[in-house]
């Protein structure tokens, strides 16, 4: 299980959007292939990133804006969303082109073919995506709260 750690910047009934920042030492850490916040921003380095995150156990008026969470992504998830992702429309894409190359011949055809497998390949990892949207086996989940110190109000017992 990977752990993250961000803040709350929308909340929804069903799910959290939390930001996380990548930090700029990220690539010269040596523990970066088993961090989850190198892991969740590969893609926008240097910027904020949101993410949507299930609930989980937790109700969505528990939270409050600004707050800080604990993500939990399970390790099976990443390795095979992105298998999914990057595999799926290859394979789509040259069955495409081999089965049109059954009947016509010609490279446009098979170009045309292989454009044609590769949407289809797009549109099953989107309909996968949009399956699986709420399935808390496939997305990451709140594992932890933890609110700022400065807006829970402190209290002092004198002794009597």
């Amino acid at each position: 299980m990977m752990t993250e750690s961000g803040r709350i910047v929308a909340i929804e009934t069903d799910c959290l959007w939390v930001e996380t920042i990548r930090q700029s030492t990220c690539n010269s850490c040596s523990a970066q292939k088993g961090c989850g916040h190198s892991m969740l921003n590969k893609v926008g380095a240097g910027r904020r990133n949101h993410v949507r995150v299930l609930l989980g156990q937790y109700s969505a008026e528990e939270f409050s804006l600004g707050e800080d969470v604990g993500i939990s992504v399970p390790e099976q998830v990443l390795v095979t969303g992105a298998l999914l992702v990057y595999l799926l429309p290859l394979v789509t894409m040259l069955l495409g082109s081999m089965l049109v190359t059954q009947w016509w011949s010609g490279d446009l055809m098979a170009f045309a073919g292989a454009v044609v497998g590769f949407l289809i390949g797009v549109g099953c990892v989107r309909l996968h995506a949009n399956a699986n949207k709420n399935n808390i086996d496939f997305q990451p989940v709140v594992a932890a709260r933890s609110a700022f110190l400065a807006e829970r109000p402190v209290k002092f017992v004198t002794p009597s």
